[in-house]
């Protein structure tokens, strides 16, 4: 232990981080498309279960400050969704290349929403 704190004593705390960060990651790929890009990321869990996160990056104008900033959102997608996911992907784009809306991945009346989502329609979304 003594050992790599000597190692990275030249090192600050957020470069640790990123190294650490970095230790996760098994895998990835930016998609550049014009003013977004794309990242997708393969990571593991300290318990050895594979999962990809998906980032939105866009570079935006901020008017009051006069600045650019960049605007992420992200996306978890487990193991166990990954066979859903893929299908749902294929049939929107199924349907964007065809008109023909496809059989639903998941069928509603199979659809049982945990309490996430029962509570989702309580939340007064207003913008």
């Amino acid at each position: 232990m003594h050992i790599f704190a000597a190692e990275n004593s030249n090192k600050t705390n957020r470069e640790m981080d990123y190294q650490e960060q970095r230790k996760e990651e098994l895998y990835s790929q930016v998609i550049p498309a014009g003013k977004r890009r794309y990242f997708f990321d393969v990571k593991e869990t300290r318990g050895g279960d594979k999962f990809i996160t998906i980032t939105e990056s866009r570079k935006l104008f901020d008017n009051k400050t006069g600045e650019f900033y960049i605007d992420k959102n992200k996306m978890f997608l487990y193991k166990e969704d990954f066979e859903k996911f893929r299908k749902g992907l294929e049939n929107a784009l199924s349907f964007i290349e065809t008109g023909v809306e496809p059989e639903p991945v998941v069928p509603m009346e199979s659809y049982r929403p945990d309490d996430t989502d029962a509570r989702l329609n309580e939340i007064d979304f207003k913008f």
